[in-house]
Formats: structure tokens, C-alpha cells, sequence
């Protein structure tokens, strides 16, 4: 599955385990490096879905322009 098919939530809880095994410590400088990676693009996805989800509230909840 591509990053832009994870919904929000499936994206924030691999974030979530990404960041663990970085606090858990033990991996190799590489393995750190792609795991610091993965969690960067992980975080940017759930950023562009709490976007997404802000502009489809402000549409709802803001009044309409007149249009004279």
C-alpha cells in the first residue's frame, strides 16, 4: 500500500511504532537513518490529512460570500 492510500489513522499508528523503535534504541546508524525517514513521511501524511480535514470543516462552517 502507498503512503497516499494510508488513512489517517493507519499512518499515525506506524508513526507511532516508527517512533518507539527509535526511542527503543539498538538500531544501527542505517536502520536509524530509514527509520527517521519513514517516520518524517509518515508525519507529513498525517499532516496533509488534518489539512484536508480542516479545509473541509472551514467549507462547511464559514459563511458563503454574497455574490451581488
Amino acid at each position: 500500500m502507498s503512503d497516499e492510500q494510508l488513512t489517517y489513522e493507519e499512518a499515525r499508528a506506524e508513526l507511532v511504532a516508527t517512533v518507539e523503535r527509535l526511542e527503543a534504541g539498538g538500531a544501527t546508524l542505517e536502520e536509524s537513518l530509514k527509520l527517521w525517514e519513514r517516520g518524517e513521511a509518515l508525519a507529513d501524511r498525517c499532516q496533509s490529512h488534518l489539512e484536508g480535514a480542516r479545509e473541509r470543516l472551514r467549507a462547511r462552517t464559514e459563511p458563503e460570500a454574497d455574490e451581488d
